[in-house]
């Protein structure tokens, strides 16, 4: 393998990782926002009669729809593309083509 191909398959994994990550983040604050708001927060405690917009929930819920852009986009992109298209936009991207002949195209 050499270097230049070893720098571009690191770099893709590198984009794909980040991507990922983008991806987890609003899912994983409105599974914080649920548990919080089921099993209870140190707000709690402490806090009786205090505006419900306050406390943990609603900033993990707030932090939740902040990280919805990943989301969108996503979803944008994949109800705009047709169907036959979508094989070309992965192969100009440097996907493998899955041709049965094993050619690229």
């Amino acid at each position: 393998m050499n270097e230049d191909h070893a720098g571009g398959a690191s770099a893709a994994l590198g984009f794909n990782l980040a991507q990922g990550l983008s991806l987890a983040a609003a899912p994983t604050f409105a599974i914080m926002a649920l548990l919080t708001a089921r099993l209870g927060g140190p707000e709690m405690l402490c806090s009786a009669g205090g505006s419900p917009l306050s406390g943990m929930v609603p900033m993990y819920l707030l932090m939740s729809a902040f990280h919805l852009a990943p989301w969108l986009k996503l979803i944008s992109r994949r109800a705009s593309v047709p169907a036959g298209e979508a094989r070309s936009i992965h192969l100009s991207r440097g996907e493998r083509s899955s041709a049965p002949n094993g050619a690229s195209g």
